[in-house]
């Protein structure tokens, strides 16, 4: 493939804005849907809208079909052990909150202790908090370096004997660094620590093998990564499901219900309540296959790494710009920028850009206490993705420099 290939399946990229050509430089945020994805959208509501799992009639057989077949789909793109170790959500955050909820009934008691970095989006940061507030426990926080990057043998020091699980993300959706969750795992798993591992970002830049990896729960979001919005997976091992109570009550997440008590489904649909988001989950087949095609395709990963080389040239080349998530190798890095300029504002900066037609992402990006640590108020973010073009990055600088000569 080539990026010219790739585009001819965003039509959406060919939408002008202000009279201006599209630029779409938020995909950190959401990334565009190809068309095989909304055609699969559009092909289920039209043919198979029925609630799945319960009735006979045959639509709602095809609606279930199409949203298990899903789930084998996807516990083979994650290498998960089995297809009960996979639980659709909503998203990244849904999972997280169910994981915090859930682990937190079984396993946590009053003193323990729960361990994020200070680099983590809100949704990995609030439902903890959250649980440490319900069962009295405690919030502890890995701190990241000057740089941005966080140090395993700092972890090692942290985690105690009352640490129940550590909860790290990925790649920052702001510093854009690929964290060393391998070697994070080990050291906790040494310690009989479990590890959950936000990957809102990872699954987009990287191809994710769960069984390798050997973290505990593993999450991510549709629409980050070409699927429809409102879908999401919660991977988790057997063991850890199991164990843990389910995360809301209602319908097909029970075996048996009476008024003098009830019985719980077994894995997967003890966590999946009420009416799943049926016609939306199977575009998460579309989606990951052309994400595993643009994964495994060497010009275009070269394509894209010369993107990130000259953007990162461009920007640290500004005295004006200061970039923030700058680890010693810029392989360490994925193609996502977060920047301050000097004497200008985030958001006046992000208006301009989008008068001439770029679309990129201004302010906290759901990481105050990691805006705080930087000592920011809000940040510039630019995000690329498979459809992104030199031309645009070219586009971009320039626009960006221009911007802030109108601000100066």
């Amino acid at each position: 493939m080539t990026v010219k290939d790739i585009r001819t399946q965003f039509p959406i990229l060919d939408i002008p804005v202000y009279g201006k050509p599209l630029v779409y430089l938020d995909n950190s945020a959401t990334s565009q849907r190809p068309q095989a994805v909304s055609q699969e959208l559009v092909k289920l509501a039209g043919s198979a809208n029925a609630n799945i799992h319960r009735a006979v009639h045959f639509l709602a057989g095809k609606a279930t079909d199409a949203y298990e077949n899903t789930r084998d789909f996807v516990r083979e793109y994650l290498n998960a052990s089995s297809r009960e170790e996979i639980v659709f959500t909503s998203g990244t955050t849904a999972a997280i909150n169910l994981v915090a909820f859930s682990f937190g009934e079984a396993f946590v008691g009053e003193g323990d202790e729960i361990i994020v970095s200070a680099a983590e989006h809100h949704s990995n940061i609030v439902p903890w908090q959250m649980l440490c507030e319900r069962k009295k426990a405690v919030l502890k926080v890995l701190d990241i370096q000057e740089n941005g990057v966080l140090l395993p043998e700092c972890l090692e020091k942290l985690i105690s004997e009352r640490t129940k699980i550590v909860a790290i993300t990925q790649i920052s959706n702001v510093l854009g660094i690929i964290n060393p969750v391998q070697e994070i795992v080990s050291i906790c798993h040494k310690k009989g620590v479990p590890v959950l591992v936000d990957g809102a970002q990872g699954v987009v830049h990287s191809k994710v093998d769960v069984q390798q990896l050997d973290c505990d729960f593993y999450v991510f979001s549709g629409h980050k990564v070409f699927a429809s919005t409102g879908t999401g997976v919660l991977y988790g091992k057997k063991k850890w499901l199991d164990a843990m109570p389910p995360y809301m009550g209602g319908g097909e997440m029970i075996k048996s219900v009476s008024f003098s008590g009830t019985t719980y489904a077994p894995l997967p649909e003890k966590f999946e309540a009420g009416t799943q988001n049926f016609n939306a989950v199977p575009t998460l087949i579309p989606a990951l296959t052309f994400h595993k095609a643009c994964l495994e395709d060497k010009e275009i990963l070269e394509y894209q790494n010369n993107i990130k080389e000259y953007i990162y040239s461009s920007l640290t080349a500004d005295s004006r710009i200061t970039l923030y998530g700058r680890p010693e190798s810029i392989q360490d890095k994925i193609n996502l920028f977060s920047l301050a300029v000097r004497g200008a504002h985030h958001e006046d900066l992000a208006l301009i850009l989008d008068k001439m037609g770029i679309a990129v992402r201004s302010g906290q990006m759901c990481a105050e206490p990691l805006m705080d640590r930087l000592g920011v108020t809000g940040l510039l973010r630019t995000s690329f993705s498979w459809y992104n073009t030199m031309e645009e990055a070219e586009y971009f600088v320039n626009s960006l420099k221009k911007a802030i000569e109108m601000l100066s």
